[in-house]
């Protein structure tokens, strides 16, 4: 089997509902916010057995899994110059979070 590395995910930004739409698509029963699980620059690391860190927001988690996959086995993103770098965004249309990830 290949070379296998953690993955550190860094918080990059939290938007707020305001910050993606000027007019909201839904009428929303209260106010929302920024995502409240997670802060800005906020990191958390996977380890080799490539378990969800703990404290980490699930849906977030399936959002980014493949791409935290891919870095973990030496893989990198075609796209950018950058060998070892993610950027992916949780799936929560109204207010998302956007990472990075890093192989380490």
């Amino acid at each position: 089997m290949g070379e296998h590395y953690r993955v550190k995910i860094t918080v990059l930004k939290r938007s707020n509902p305001s910050e993606v739409f000027d007019t909201g698509p839904v009428t929303l029963k209260k106010p929302l916010k920024a995502c409240g699980l997670f802060r800005d620059d906020q990191e958390f690391v996977v380890d080799m057995d490539g378990k969800m860190p703990e404290g980490f927001c699930s849906s977030a988690w399936h959002a980014i899994y493949c791409s935290v996959r891919t870095l973990a086995f030496g893989g990198n993103m075609p796209w950018f110059e950058e060998k070892g770098v993610a950027i992916n965004c949780c799936i929560d249309g109204l207010r998302p979070v956007i990472f990075k990830l890093e192989r380490i």
